[in-house]
């Protein structure tokens, strides 16, 4: 989709967003992201940092045209990502492999000619090449890395201006991984194409980004930086190493502060993570555990026999009771 080269590929403007109804604890109309700001020029790549929760795949998913909101200030090529979403914009995310469909008995020539690699033949083919997908596959026989190539090799291959990558690399080898990386930048130097991409893996990423963003629980607290990435994959030497741990430091940095403010939130509110003072917790764990064993292992039988017993229980139960 042509724009004036002046307008910015994604334009996000005090966005604010809210799940509805109450959360596991009850509590309603906590905003998951507030005022966030994202302005990026066309083939910009952008790297999306934050902890887990932070409300990088909500925002994701909102550029995508897959949430409403009521601020509406979320503009991707001059247009409302919602209510006049553009074409040419590529949503890819780790719950597209958990589809039965994708898991189901397909082959993998079939599957990329039903969603149109007929279509896209020369860049299906690179891309195939590219991500080392075999053609023989069967979708219900390959392993998550090589379903995650298969996805990528689906979105991919056709003409897109904006790319909105969540964590879809997680699955993937090191070596594929760079190639992929490379590809991206290729595709955003010669076609101008603008990617945003979160992730948690900051190996060899030194090449990709040209802008980092940082999300802290739901907010943009700091000003967007602009990243001079590397030409190359360095060689191993003292000035590869600074630079390949330049990223990872900045993460580190920012998700260490981002964890003393989480925690001093959730003090404020009388919440606490991780491991709980006093004995009352163990006793109310051991008495859930004891009530829940008691309610499986009466109802159970051994041979015929009712038992209390569990370590009978888990030795003698015949797990193929019941299956023909």
């Amino acid at each position: 989709m042509a724009i004036s080269p002046e307008e910015p590929a994604i334009d996000v403007r005090k966005l604010c967003f809210s799940y509805q109804g109450n959360n596991s604890e009850g509590v309603s109309g906590e905003q998951t992201l507030e005022d966030i700001d994202l302005d990026l020029p066309q083939g910009a790549r952008c790297l999306l940092i934050g902890a887990n929760g932070s409300g990088k795949s909500t925002l994701l998913r909102i550029l995508a045209g897959k949430k409403l909101t009521k601020t509406k200030t979320a503009r991707i090529m001059g247009q409302d990502v919602f209510m006049n979403p553009p074409g040419g914009v590529v949503y890819l995310g780790t719950e597209w492999a958990n589809n039965p469909v994708i898991r189901s008995d397909i082959g993998v020539a079939h599957f990329l000619d039903s969603v149109g690699g007929y279509r896209h033949k020369e860049r299906r083919d690179a891309l195939l090449d590219l991500l080392d997908v075999d053609l023989e596959w069967r979708m219900h026989q390959i392993s998550d890395g090589e379903r995650r190539r298969v996805q990528l090799c689906m979105g991919l291959m056709g003409n897109w201006d904006v790319l909105l990558l969540d964590e879809v690399t997680v699955d993937l080898d090191a070596l594929v991984r760079a190639e992929l990386l490379a590809f991206l930048v290729k595709e955003s130097k010669e076609r101008g194409a603008t990617i945003v991409y979160a992730t948690h893996i900051y190996d060899h990423i030194e090449t990709f980004p040209t802008h980092i963003c940082h999300l802290r629980l739901g907010r943009t607290p700091d000003e967007m930086v602009t990243y001079t990435p590397s030409s190359t994959i360095m060689e191993d030497s003292v000035a590869a190493e600074e630079k390949r741990g330049e990223l990872l430091g900045i993460a580190l940095k920012w998700l260490r502060e981002d964890r003393e403010v989480r925690r001093q939130r959730d003090k404020e509110r009388g919440r606490e993570r991780g491991a709980k003072s006093g004995a009352d917790v163990s006793k109310t764990t051991e008495a859930y555990i004891r009530k829940g064993f008691r309610a499986i292992l009466t109802l159970s039988l051994v041979h015929g026999k009712q038992t209390r017993d569990a370590k009978t229980f888990y030795e003698k139960y015949d797990y193929n009771a019941g299956k023909n």
